[in-house]
């Protein structure tokens, strides 16, 4: 028989804390789609000189975005258009200060993420049907914490 393995997004949780918010935003799946951690720098660089000798560098960089994926409807959305909004209107030394720590307790994997502030508000379509609204977070350090 065949080696098999499972995967469930409930097994995963979110959490987002700021000094600001009175309790941490928690998502366990409840009105969530995915929740996806891109990192943004390029951490090898290949320069080719005119006789084709390659150098390569190694660059440093730790910055990304998270993207988490909510229905329109949920709580979670609510939840994070509030600290957006008291973001916004707060001191501008408050904006960065968030973190967010994912973990997958099925497979051990994670990522902390601080320095965190949303990227943009996301679009919001007015239709017939309800939809998923994307909020994208930019993050000034994020740490893979993949255990195996």
């Amino acid at each position: 028989m065949a080696k098999m393995s499972t995967y469930s997004f409930l097994d995963s949780i979110l959490i987002i804390t700021h000094p600001d918010l009175s309790s941490p935003i928690v998502l366990t799946g409840e009105g969530a789609g995915s929740v996806t951690v891109t990192m943004s720098e390029t951490r090898t660089v290949h320069e080719v000189a005119a006789d084709g000798a390659v150098m390569v560098s190694k660059v440093a960089g730790n910055q990304g975005t998270i993207a988490i994926d909510v229905q329109q409807t949920s709580n979670v959305h609510k939840k994070l258009l509030n600290l957006f909004n008291s973001l916004v209107i707060g001191k501008t030394d408050k904006w960065a200060q968030a973190s967010i720590n994912i973990r997958n307790i099925a497979d051990g994997a994670g990522h902390i993420c601080n320095g965190v502030s949303p990227q943009i508000i996301p679009a919001k379509a007015y239709a017939k049907a309800g939809a998923h609204l994307t909020w994208t977070f930019m993050a000034a350090d994020i740490q893979n914490t993949t255990v195996n």
